[in-house]
């Protein structure tokens, strides 16, 4: 009976070692994707110049505009901040390449959400693209979507400073 016991109790510890095991190690493969992915010399803060290219929307979206992004990781996440509107947002990955990148950011404002699909090519301190924009407006009523309003502008980014995460 001692024995029983004692094969039950070791098979028991072994269970749950090898459950812990495979568990940090599925979370360490995807968390080390999640940021492997991007180009070099992705990271940084970049001056960005957007002309708008086409909307169904002329007065809902501005003709031409300059910003700041600041791209950076924060515990294996990586956000895109500008410090000039105060917008911070968590940025998902959908397609990336040596020098290309696809992402997307959503937020939410007053009622509406708004999607911005980026795609850019890097090319060393700069990069060009285009940003194609969503705004959704929500009843209030029922949540439903009332109005959709489009634009896609093509962008240019200078980068500004900052170097690029080494990842060992």
């Amino acid at each position: 009976m001692k024995l029983f016991i004692k094969i039950c109790l070791i098979l028991f510890v072994a269970c749950f070692i090898g459950f812990k095991f495979i568990n940090s190690v599925n979370s360490q493969t995807i968390l080390q994707g999640s940021v492997e992915k991007v180009p070099d010399g992705f990271f940084g803060s970049w001056n960005v110049v957007s002309k708008l290219v086409e909307t169904d929307s002329p007065a809902t979206f501005k003709q031409k505009g300059v910003d700041i992004w600041n791209l950076y990781t924060e515990n294996d996440v990586i956000i895109l901040c500008n410090p000039f509107s105060g917008a911070r947002a968590k940025i998902s990955i959908s397609n990336a390449g040596k020098s290309f990148i696809q992402f997307s950011k959503t937020g939410k404002y007053d009622g509406r959400k708004l999607t911005d699909k980026v795609s850019i090519n890097i090319q060393g301190d700069s990069f060009t693209g285009v940003d194609e924009i969503k705004l959704e407006t929500f009843s209030d009523v029922d949540g439903s979507i009332i109005k959709t309003q489009t634009a896609k502008y093509a962008i240019k980014g200078e980068r500004i400073s900052g170097q690029d995460i080494i990842l060992k």
